[in-house]
């Protein structure tokens, strides 16, 4: 590991905070892109029903 010297807490909390950040970021937009699936899936459904 790098030594970083007295502005190690600052650096290693700036990096779990971009890391935390970036993974609540992934999580939305899986769950996002679930939704929207489940939606597309639904109006699929309701349009062959019509037919």
């Amino acid at each position: 590991m790098p030594e970083l010297g007295k502005y190690a807490v600052e650096v290693l909390s700036a990096y779990a905070a971009s890391l935390a950040l970036l993974a609540v970021l992934i999580l939305l937009t899986l769950r996002r892109g679930r939704a929207a699936r489940a939606d597309l899936r639904r109006a699929e459904a309701e349009g062959n029903s019509d037919a």
